[in-house]
């Protein structure tokens, strides 16, 4: 019963966060609580639960407040790290999503590489070498790059096509001097369609290059 109690202080401490955490998404204009304050928040109902086994109602308050604090500090970067990129991309044809505790940015083939190419196309270096800009300054994270085709030439042709364009974005990060040791790269063929691929739209779309960035285990 007690812990139930002190779990209740977090609760509390987390109710009086959200009210002042509120911002605006300038993406869609609705009112939304701040991935930091979200991460935030998870922690200190952590920090809680581990401070009141220890010390009681006292270690409850302690542990809230240093586990609200560490999450919200890497909750901060991630929204940092975020807008940094939103704002490089920015009318770029680069699409940006964050789940959670991840970023993944999505570079279709038609802006990226020729026709049944794995040379990137001239025009699309500055976009990564915004790209590598921000991974140099934001350092905390493994750095997967996957390469995928649409369903039609069958696996021995999207295969190989798929693991190249990888390698070729990889290649490129490497060059703008990101550390090989953050970087894998790797082609999954037609595998994980976003799109159908029974449409020429669809299909566009599931021509593409993924860079998913995750954090890197110790630091999670």
């Amino acid at each position: 019963m007690k812990l139930t109690a002190y779990l209740a202080t977090a609760t509390i401490l987390s109710a009086t966060l959200l009210t002042g955490c509120q911002t605006t998404n300038p993406y869609t204009g609705e009112q939304q609580t701040s991935k930091s304050t979200s991460y935030g928040l998870g922690g200190l109902v952590a920090g809680a639960a581990i401070g009141a086994l220890a010390n009681g109602k006292d270690g409850a308050i302690a542990g809230a407040l240093l586990g609200g604090a560490a999450g919200a500090g890497y909750g901060n970067y991630l929204d940092r790290q975020e807008a940094a990129l939103r704002a490089q991309l920015q009318n770029t044809g680069v699409q940006v999503y964050r789940e959670g505790d991840q970023l993944k940015l999505i570079m279709p083939a038609n802006i990226t590489f020729a026709s049944s190419s794995s040379d990137i196309n001239s025009a699309f270096y500055p976009v990564l070498s915004s790209v590598a800009e921000v991974f140099g300054e934001f350092d905390r994270n493994l750095i997967q790059v996957v390469g995928y085709t649409d369903s039609t030439g069958g696996d021995s042709i999207n295969l190989p096509l798929s693991q190249a364009r990888a390698n070729s974005v990889a290649n490129y990060l490497a060059f703008q001097g990101i550390s090989g040791t953050r970087i894998t790269a790797f082609g999954r063929g037609a595998q994980d369609p976003i799109a159908s691929n029974e449409t020429r739209g669809g299909r566009a779309a599931n021509r593409r290059v993924e860079i998913n960035l995750l954090p890197i285990p110790q630091q999670r």
